[in-house]
Order: C-alpha cells, then sequence, then structure tokens
C-alpha cells in the first residue's frame, strides 16, 4: 500500500474509533444508584438494581470463595450476596447501621441471576449526561479495568460506574449456580426455619 492508502486507512480508523467512543458514551448516559465503599462513591446502572434492603442475616455457605458472605431468603427465594469490598481486595469492615443490600440483575450465561452485593452506604440516585462520563484511566497491562464502565464527574466529585456484569467473573457466577437448595442442606434448612 503506498503512503496515501496508509494515512486515508489511519484516518478511516481514527474516525471510526472517535465515532464508536461517542456512541459508547452516550449508551452510558443514564439514572445510576450510588453507593459508598471505604472513602469511595461508585454508581450502578438503576435499570439493574432490583431493590435495596437493610442488611439481614445472612447465612454462610461452606466452600465458597472469601468474597462470598452467603446467602439470603429473601420472600422465600436464596440469593447469594456477595461483599463487594473484599472483591475489590479492600480490608473487611464491620458492618454498621447503614451497610445494605443491593438486589442486582446479573446477566449469566443461562439468562438472569439475582444476587445481593454488600456496600457501606447507599447515596443516591443520579442522572449523569454523556458529557459527565469519561472512560476509565489505563493503569497498565497489570490492572484490569473493563469492570469499570467510565467515571462519572458529578458536582465536583468521582463516581466509578460499574459494569456489574462484569464485576463477577466466570468463576464467580459458576460459584453461585453451586448454591442451590437441592444441594446444600444448611441453605435448605435456613430457608425452611424463615418460611
Amino acid at each position: 500500500m503506498n503512503m496515501e492508502g496508509r494515512i486515508f486507512m489511519n484516518d478511516m480508523r481514527k474516525n471510526n474509533e472517535a465515532r464508536t467512543g461517542a456512541n459508547r458514551v452516550d449508551n452510558r448516559a443514564g439514572k445510576y444508584l450510588t453507593f459508598r465503599l471505604a472513602q469511595e462513591e461508585y454508581g450502578l446502572e438503576i435499570l439493574k438494581v432490583r431493590e435495596i434492603i437493610g442488611l439481614m442475616d445472612i447465612t454462610k455457605v461452606p466452600k465458597t470463595p472469601h468474597d462470598i458472605r452467603g446467602v439470603i431468603n429473601l420472600r422465600g427465594k436464596v440469593i447469594p450476596v456477595l461483599d463487594l469490598r473484599l472483591k475489590f481486595g479492600m480490608e473487611a469492615k464491620q458492618d454498621t447501621e447503614e451497610t445494605c443490600i443491593i438486589v442486582v440483575d446479573i446477566a449469566g450465561e443461562d439468562g438472569s441471576i439475582l444476587m445481593g452485593i454488600l456496600v457501606d452506604a447507599v447515596s443516591e440516585v443520579l442522572d449523569i449526561q454523556s458529557s459527565e462520563i469519561e472512560d476509565a484511566p489505563t493503569f497498565g497491562a497489570d490492572v484490569d479495568t473493563r469492570f469499570i464502565l467510565g467515571i462519572g464527574k458529578v458536582k465536583n466529585t468521582v463516581k466509578i460506574l460499574l459494569d456489574i456484569d462484569r464485576v463477577l467473573t466466570g468463576v464467580d457466577l459458576a460459584s453461585m449456580d453451586n448454591i442451590n437448595l437441592d444441594e446444600n442442606p444448611v441453605v435448605q434448612e435456613t430457608t425452611e426455619m424463615a418460611m
């Protein structure tokens, strides 16, 4: 390919990348439920949130990953609960009156999965415009930021917007599938007692 052809192809690639990036930012605009972990503020797309519940009894399930706190019985449905602090490599923290569980709808291979994520406190619902969202910064090859949908710049603060489907890896979802009423007598006993 001659020099003019290479310049033309390079310009086409740059234009396509700019269009793709603009569309991705536009798709990220919308309402986000914001919450706190340690001193940082995070956000989840509101359409992924089923409900917010106060902290309730969580039953530990043996042989689950360290960031799976256990399961809860929510109106007769057993829902796994993930401690988001531990998932993100933060120190464990004593639960407080503000600690709560956000029940989210995760896209799994076999359809959607309801899951609880334990957070320090829920803040508010924000309507974040596309002009207020930037891509996650690059931290180098060793840092995976695919679970970050973007960085919201709202009211002179920064909110880390999460792609909750990507926060959980395939290994996490496989662990969730293993938490089954029929195969786990501890979960079944707890559920029967709560009914």
